[in-house]
């Protein structure tokens, strides 16, 4: 009797975003750290967790920082948040790992240690000399997510600092300084429907010990995670080869972000962390369930949200490709399986 196929990590932990056969814009919000099991595997038992791209994206990210300072935003009146925010990122990964990293507090003094990326550190809050580095960049530095700040006054939650190098199309820069109503002013229906103002008056509510999640998506022509709107040029053009030519629709990628939305318990802002995970259709192949309840959502999905979400002129080809794979599909993705397994 045969083995059943091995299913490479990134399939067993991506987070597959419809569990239904048609796809509305909603709040869509539930508790953190919940499990969710899917047709591959599980995914959500971690508020932050790190996976086999974490050294490799981490080191990405440090690249476009470098090149592009304006990814990050840390205004002075919101220290205390980022404060909050480095705290609450080394916590999490220490509880999902804690053979690895452990965060101790002594007094006033805590005690960093990431052994995945063999470093220590010992620090106050308050004092980023300590830590020899600002606290919002150095939460960047130890966690995948991409992270915004939403400060609350006058009934409003308006968006003052953050660090952001895998946007899907959006940039922090544009949108620093505005409020989470405007932000998504761009957003189709959502007003009209009521989704956002919902989702407003529950984030106002949040509560912090009461951590929330939702999901969104996208597609990507190729696993590039900075698609910024600063960086179009760089990856725009690969969409539109996808649209002529057969044989790189298989390498498109279905993008999903899980988006955590927490209140910091010391400073009252609002924390959305966003990690984005990218599955090509080639992967999403191996699940026979995903590529028919993706093919039964890009058929059903009405054309201003498709526009909107930049799929509408891949609906057709990805469609095709969904009911007859390209030659060489079966064959690339057993070849991807194989140096999943393989020891790096």
């Amino acid at each position: 009797m045969s083995s059943p196929p091995v299913i490479p990590d990134r399939v067993a932990r991506f987070p597959f975003p419809f569990p239904e056969a048609h796809y509305r814009y909603s709040t869509n919000v539930e508790p953190a750290r919940t499990p969710v099991r899917t047709a591959a595997g599980e995914w959500g038992r971690w508020l932050i967790d790190a996976d086999d791209g974490y050294r490799d994206e981490l080191a990405l990210r440090a690249q476009i920082l470098a090149a592009d300072p304006s990814r990050m935003v840390s205004a002075p009146h919101m220290a205390d948040a980022a404060w909050d925010t480095l705290l609450l990122c080394l916590g999490e990964l220490a509880a999902a790992h804690p053979e690895e990293m452990v965060l101790h507090r002594d007094g006033a003094v805590y005690r960093w240690c990431n052994r995945r990326l063999d470093e220590e550190r010992h620090f106050r809050r308050g004092d980023a000399d300590s830590l020899g580095a600002d606290p919002l960049a150095y939460a960047g530095s130890q966690v995948q997510e991409d992270i915004v700040l939403l400060e609350q006054r006058e009934g409003e939650l308006w968006a003052e600092a953050g660090l952001v190098t895998f946007a899907a199309d959006w940039s922090l820069a544009f949108d620093i300084g505005m409020t989470f109503l405007e932000i998504h002013g761009p957003v189709p229906r959502v007003h009209v429907e009521g989704v956002i103002p919902r989702a407003h008056a529950f984030l106002l509510r949040l509560q912090p010990d009461a951590p929330y999640r939702r999901t969104n998506w996208t597609m990507s022509a190729d696993p590039r995670l900075d698609q910024s709107t600063e960086t179009y040029p760089e990856w725009g053009p690969a969409r539109e080869r996808a649209l002529v030519d057969p044989a790189a629709v298989g390498q498109l990628q279905l993008r999903v972000e899980v988006q955590h939305l927490i209140r910091l318990p010391t400073s009252g802002a609002i924390l959305f962390l966003i990690r984005t995970h990218l599955l090509s259709l080639e992967a999403l192949m191996t699940v026979p369930e995903w590529a028919r309840r993706f093919a039964e959502v890009l058929r059903e999905l009405p054309a201003d949200i498709a526009d909107y979400k930049g799929v509408a002129g891949l609906r057709a080809p990805v469609l095709g490709w969904l009911e007859h794979p390209g030659p060489g599909a079966a064959s690339r993705e057993r070849q991807s399986r194989s140096a999943a397994r393989s020891p790096t």
